[in-house]
Order: C-alpha cells, then structure tokens, then sequence
C-alpha cells in the first residue's frame, strides 16, 4: 500500500513539475519509467532509457502525466477508390465525420444520418502548409497513388484557457473493405457473390426475425425488406437483439442499422406497417422477394403471407415457438407444394406463445373481456437460448434455398434438409411429457433434436388449391357440403 502511495505521490509530483517548465517548445519532454526492481517510477530525458524497467507514458508538452490514446479513424475503401476516381488532384471532395468514441471517427463521402461536414479528401499535400483548407475544420484524408494518410487538427486548451489549433497530426486508420471483399471468409462455404444479389423480405421483427435479419447480413445477402409495426418495449429485450438505448424505436429501424452495422453495402427497405392491413404491400414486397421469412406471431399474418406466397409463386418459410418455449417448428412453403393452411388447417391450431398482451389482444388471442392482471398470467415467455435452434434452422434452411444449384461448402445440406416441416423440443414438458430422457430414447423421440416430416398438399384447401371444398364440420347436410368453388 505505501508503495503504491509513494508511486501515486511520484506521479503528481511529476505533472506539477512539468506544468513549473511551461507548455513552449523547450518545455519537458521526458519518458516516466518504472522499475519492477524498487517498484518506483522515474522520468528520464525522452529517447535515452537503456536501462532496467518498462517506460509507462509519455511526459508531454500537454502537461499530463499520461499520454491520450492515439485518434483512430475508419475509412471506407469504396470512398478511397471514388476519390482516386474523381482525381483530386489540387482538388478537394468535402467529408463527413462520425464520433463513434471518444478516440474513434468514421469518415465518408455519404451524408448518411448523424455525420457532420468537417474533413475533406484531397491529394494536394501542399495545402496542409496553408493551414486553411476551406471546407475542414477537424480531418483531411491525403489521397495517394499507393497510400493513404489520415490527419487530424484539433483544439489544444491552454492553461490561460485560451483555445488555439494545433498543427496537422496523424492518426491510426482502419479501413473497411470493398463489397466485394467484406465477406472473403465465408467464400468456400457460402455463394457470397450469388447472395448479393438476393432479396429477402422478413416480415415480423421480434425474436426471431431481429436474428435472422441479422444473420442474412453476416452472410452477405444484399439487399431486405423489413416488416414490423411494432416498437421495443421492455418485455422484448430478454429475447430480442434491441438494448435499452432502443426502448420506443421502431424495430425497422433497430434492425435496419444493425444489418448496415453487419453489411455497409446492403439495401434495407423499412415498412412499419400492419401487413394484415396493406395486403396489396405485402403481396408487392413478396413478388420482389427471392425468399420469405415469416416470423410474426399470429396465424392470421401467417395465413395472408402464406395466400400469397401462393399467388405469387415464392418459397416462404416459418418458424414459430409453442408454449413457454417448450419447443417449436418449422415449415417451408415451395411454390406448387403445401401452404401453411394445409398443415395447421384453418381450426385446431397448436397453443403458440403469449409474449405480448398487446398483439394477442388485436389478433384475439386474449379476448377483450380479460383483465389486465389475468392477461399478464397469460404471458409465456420462454428463454432466449430456447428459440436460438428454431430461428438457426430457419437460416440453415433460408441459406441453402437462396444458395440452390451452386457449389458451396453448405451444398451437402441439399440432401440433409429434404422435409418441408420440422420439430424440436426444447423440454420433456407439456405436448412433449411421454418423450423419453435422451439417455432412454432408443427409437422414440427425444429433446434437443430435429425430427422432418413430410406434409401434403390438402385437397379443396381455401388458400393454395384452385378448388375450395365448404363443408360445414359436423357431418351434416346443410346445403354447404360439396359444393366446389373454382379459384382458377
């Protein structure tokens, strides 16, 4: 402890002694160095330590006892080979800066949201001399032939508390790669150049579709719709991707940065609409999707998609979470194949998930007449780890659909994932109580495991057959009972 208090002491007595030699030109400029052996420090003249122990910091002309960590800056390498383009020559293009950090600064030639016009690229070194570039008050990005040299002017505060600029500083540079290399990894396992070019529309922005936008991002798909209406509430942050910062936006938005944040090249369309009251949207956004994700939370959502997904001829897929978590499925609806209809039927649904009383309220699932206390009992809410094998399935399977017919490393799945519905089950619990413990299963079903299964088509089904079948479901003549109406 008196080590320590001596060393403490050694500090402050030092920073003072550097403040008595004044901020000029000929003022301290010694390094502080510790020795392990006394377990003192010592400032000794910059440059000529040779001796026993670790220089710890900088003495400064700035009057601290420790040195600023240096000013990184990030720099697109799209934005390096535009102005190389455009020649700068004695020229200049006007920049925008973003503080991501206190040490920390995105440049662009994009006015995106939030950037300020305070650097500028130019190749015309000779300006700096001037002290005056016109349109730059804080950073110029120097463009060369071969390199590329980021420096910074900032405001240096006096003791007199007089603020003067100080001259032109490097910075650290980080730089974002081209498009086309940002994904150079996942090449050999994934088409990135073929999911570029897709489209995906996920509709239903909670705490499956959050994840999976934002997977499709990491793998490169390049252009998204988002669908959701809804805005973050706190019961959301247990499962979902948004923070607290995120609390009131819209989860468009939310996810829409995130995927920018994965993919500064992608395309993200925002809707914060109710899709069961824009159908005519819905259906224009399927017809431009390559792939659709529903992962809404009610079926009569997932009956619009599925109509049209239909119509319009598109593969779909849905994932939903049953109750508490305790395990859920997946469909993929191809176009010609079975629709969500034929496998849940329009009645005798399987209990799903309550994780929002305001949604279950507009769609019904919590009838009006409940109260407040007896709605909140309703909610069942599972754990997040509980659904990351649902919506990591609906990657895997979005993945090889977007990838279908190329050569990639996740091509053998083609012949894995050949059903068009799968299950899982999180618990032996509920729906899932007579499965066996995983070391007793033998031949039966067990948690922690995908099992597919084949669906068909249902024959006079009111959502994907050309002929509807009315029958009134009780067996009886009722005048109803087959009649056959033509869809085509």
């Amino acid at each position: 402890m008196l080590n320590a208090m001596n060393n403490v002491q050694q500090l402050d007595n030092l920073a003072e002694a550097v403040r008595e030699e004044g901020m000029n030109q000929g003022g301290s400029m010694n390094d502080l160095v510790f020795d392990p052996v006394t377990g003192e420090f010592r400032p000794v003249p910059r440059g000529t330590h040779h001796g026993e122990g670790d220089v710890v910091t900088e003495m400064t002309d700035k009057g601290f006892a420790a040195e600023c960590a240096p000013i990184t800056v990030c720099l697109r390498e799209d934005d390096i080979r535009r102005a190389r383009e455009q020649g700068l020559g004695r020229g200049e293009l006007p920049a925008y800066v973003q503080q991501r950090d206190v040490d920390v600064y995105h440049i662009s030639l994009s006015p995106e949201r939030d950037l300020f016009p305070t650097a500028c690229f130019t190749g015309d070194r000779s300006r700096l001399d001037d002290g005056d570039l016109p349109t730059c008050e804080t950073f110029v990005v120097l463009i060369g032939e071969e390199n590329v040299e980021v420096l910074r002017r900032g405001p240096v505060e006096l003791p007199d508390g007089i603020r003067r600029t100080a001259g032109w500083e490097p910075t650290e540079l980080i730089i974002i790669p081209a498009e086309d290399e940002l994904f150079s990894r996942a090449r050999g396992i994934l088409e990135v150049d073929v999911l570029r070019g897709k489209r995906v529309l996920v509709v239903g922005l909670g705490s499956f579709g959050s994840q999976i936008a934002i997977e499709f991002a990491k793998a490169g798909v390049g252009s998204f719709s988002l669908m959701d209406f809804d805005r973050v509430e706190l019961h959301n942050l247990s499962r979902h991707t948004a923070t607290v910062r995120d609390l009131g936006r819209l989860k468009t938005n939310v996810i829409a940065e995130a995927i920018l944040g994965k993919n500064p090249y992608a395309r993200v369309d925002r809707f914060p609409v109710d899709i069961n009251n824009d159908i005519k949207l819905l259906y224009e956004e399927v017809e431009m999707a390559d792939l659709v994700i529903c992962a809404t939370d009610n079926n009569t959502s997932r009956y619009n998609i599925s109509r049209a997904l239909a119509e319009k001829g598109k593969t779909g897929i849905f994932g939903r979470a049953f109750t508490r978590a305790e395990g859920g499925d997946v469909f993929v609806q191809r176009p010609g194949g079975p629709c969500y209809c034929c496998l849940v039927g329009v009645g005798g649904l399987r209990q799903e998930e309550i994780t929002d009383v305001a949604s279950a309220r507009r769609d019904g699932r919590i009838a009006a007449y409940v109260s407040a206390e007896d709605a909140d009992a309703m909610v069942q809410v599972g754990l997040s780890s509980d659904i990351v094998p649902l919506w990591n399935m609906m990657v895997k399977l979005a993945l090889v659909e977007l990838s279908r017919g190329k050569e990639s490393g996740i091509s053998s799945l083609e012949d894995e994932l050949v059903y068009n519905y799968y299950i899982w089950a999180n618990r032996r619990d509920r729906q899932f109580t007579n499965w066996k413990p995983l070391p007793e299963a033998g031949g039966m079903p067990a948690i922690l495991r995908w099992y597919g299964a084949h669906i068909r088509k249902v024959e006079g089904c009111p959502v994907c057959s050309d002929t509807v079948v009315l029958e009134d479901g009780d067996g009886k003549e009722d005048g109803l009972d087959g009649i056959e109406i033509d869809l085509g």
